[in-house]
C-alpha cells in the first residue's frame, strides 16, 4: 500500500469494509488495539489521509456502541475528519460529499445480514447473530435490525438526492448477500437499486477473505468488489490485496486490484493459529 499511494501521488482517502479489530473489536477510544493493530502496522504515511470506515460483526462484540443508542459511544465512531488518530465515521450509516471529485460516500452497517451466505433462509428470518457475543443479547437484535433497515433508507435516499457524477457505496457485505430479490425485507431490492442507480454506483464490500470480483453478484453496468484481505484472521483464496479507485479529470472512475505473495498473510496466520 506505501508503495502503490507513492506511486499515485494524489490518494484522498482509504476504505476500509470493516472487522478491523480481530476477535472481538475495542473496548473504547483508549482501546490499545489502535496502536496494535492499526497505528503501529501501517505507515504514518498512509495513515495521513481519512479511514472511511463502517463496522463489520467482529468489530461489535465488546464494543459499547452495540449496546447503546448514543451514537459516540461506539469505539470506532469518529465525525471529525480531521483527527487522524481514529477512523473517520461519524455514524453508523453515514455520507459525505466530496463536490472537487464529483463524488459522494456511503457507508451503511448491513450487520444484521451477517449470514445472508446461507441461501435457505430468507431475508426476513436473518439477525445479527453476533449478538450471542455481547453484553446485551436481547436489546442487540433488534437495534442491529434498526441500524440496517436504516442504511437502506440512507442509500435510497441519497441516490435520489445526489448531483455527484459517481457514488462509491460500502458496507461490510459483498454483493452476492443481497440475493433474496423476492423478500419483502428491505434487503429485497437492495442489488436491484445498486444496478439501476444513477450516477455511476461503485460498491465494496468484505466478510470473506478475498480480493475479487468473481464470487459476488454484478451491479452491472455499475461495478463492484469484495475487498477483504486475510490479513486479520485467515484467507479464503489466494487472491490477497486491495484495490486502487481513480477519478479521472472528466469524472470517470476505475477500479483495479493490487494483488500481493498470499504468503505474506496466509502462511503467517496458518503458523500463528496453529500455536494458539
Amino acid at each position: 500500500m506505501d508503495e502503490e499511494m507513492a506511486k499515485l501521488g494524489d490518494v484522498k482517502f482509504v476504505i476500509n469494509v470493516g472487522d478491523s479489530f480481530y476477535p472481538r473489536g475495542l473496548t473504547g477510544k483508549d482501546d490499545p488495539q489502535w496502536d496494535t493493530k492499526w497505528r503501529n502496522r501501517y505507515s504514518q504515511e498512509l495513515r495521513s489521509v481519512p479511514w472511511h470506515s463502517v463496522y463489520g460483526n467482529h468489530d461489535y462484540h465488546q464494543d459499547p456502541g452495540v449496546c447503546s443508542d448514543n451514537v459516540p459511544d461506539g469505539a470506532q465512531i469518529n465525525a471529525d475528519i480531521n483527527n487522524l488518530d481514529y477512523f473517520y465515521m461519524p455514524d453508523y450509516n453515514w455520507y459525505r460529499e466530496e463536490p472537487e471529485l464529483d463524488l459522494e460516500i456511503v457507508g451503511l452497517d448491513l450487520n444484521n445480514y451477517m449470514n445472508m451466505w446461507n441461501n435457505n433462509t430468507p431475508a426476513t428470518e436473518h439477525s445479527f447473530t453476533d449478538c450471542r457475543y455481547t453484553a446485551c443479547e436481547a436489546d442487540c437484535y433488534p437495534r442491529m435490525k434498526n441500524r440496517a433497515i436504516g442504511g437502506f433508507d440512507l442509500f435510497k435516499d441519497r441516490a435520489a438526492k445526489t448531483t455527484a457524477k459517481n457514488m462509491l457505496v460500502f458496507s461490510h457485505y459483498p454483493t452476492d448477500y443481497w440475493w433474496d430479490t423476492s423478500s419483502d425485507d428491505p434487503s429485497g431490492d437492495f442489488l436491484a437499486s445498486l444496478s439501476d442507480t444513477r450516477p455511476y454506483v461503485t460498491y465494496f464490500g468484505g466478510h470473506r477473505h478475498n480480493t475479487d470480483q468473481h464470487t459476488t453478484k454484478s451491479i452491472a453496468p455499475n461495478n463492484n468488489w469484495i475487498v477483504g484481505g486475510g490479513g486479520g484472521w485467515g484467507c479464503d483464496g489466494s487472491e490477497q490485496g486491495f484495490v486502487v479507485g481513480e477519478i479521472s479529470s472528466d469524472g470517470a472512475m476505475t477500479t483495479r486490484a493490487v494483488l500481493v505473495d498470499p504468503g505474506l498473510c496466509c502462511d503467517v496466520l496458518a503458523e500463528a493459529e496453529s500455536l494458539v
